[in-house]
């Protein structure tokens, strides 16, 4: 157990470490386009973007800054050696094919059974934003999600079932949230990692069963 909870660059910074060597990888809006700073040069990971991007890289700053070269979340990218581009077609057909090895999202929940809820929590007044989500959660070959744990009222957002409407079943394979990582196995949830808190602390705040990886 690390002393304290990681920031964001410290969770992307841990989803980057567990992505295998030379993996094709789409990075979900929202928190998980942080991973694409922490990727090591060598890492050979390639980086697909669903508006059109293959082996985008890092975050573009300063000069760098080309308002036609974005990732899905419209934040400016820089380009890698040997990147190409394609049509939202070509996109999805390469999400839909099962061509891409991992995909990292976000979520407002994800059940013990590996379901997850991301596009909407199902408020009257919320917008509704599934964009990929669902044609990346059933094409990739693993997806990871990474979120923080509690929602802003204290409540789970790692639940037994969800309750809001869902973007993909049984398709989450790993958890990474500021306090701890889990793998969701067909024996249940198992707990990684901890930061900044203890395996029993999350057993008596969680309403899911855990054992202890």
């Amino acid at each position: 157990m690390s002393s304290a909870a990681l920031t964001k660059d410290e969770m992307a910074a841990r989803v980057a470490r567990d992505i295998p060597y030379g993996a094709y990888v789409n990075l979900g809006i929202g928190q998980p386009t942080l991973v694409a700073d922490h990727l090591d040069a060598d890492a050979g990971v390639v980086l697909h973007t669903e508006n059109g991007m293959l082996n985008m890289g890092r975050a573009a700053v300063g000069d760098e800054v080309d308002p036609d070269l974005t990732n899905a979340g419209k934040q400016p990218v820089t380009e890698l050696p040997g990147s190409s581009y394609f049509d939202s077609a070509e996109s999805f057909a390469m999400m839909r094919g099962g061509h891409l090895d991992v995909c990292v999202l976000g979520a407002f929940q994800v059940s013990a059974g590996g379901d997850i809820a991301n596009w909407h929590t199902g408020a009257p007044d919320a917008i509704p934003a599934v964009g990929g989500a669902m044609d990346l959660a059933i094409g990739a070959k693993q997806v990871f999600v990474m979120m923080t744990l509690f929602a802003k009222d204290g409540s789970p957002k790692l639940v037994p079932s969800c309750t809001y409407p869902l973007t993909g079943v049984g398709c989450v394979a790993r958890v990474y949230t500021e306090v701890a990582v889990f793998d969701l196995t067909p024996d249940g949830v198992v707990v990684l990692d901890t930061f900044g808190t203890t395996y029993d602390e999350l057993a008596e705040r969680l309403d899911v069963p855990l054992t202890q990886g």
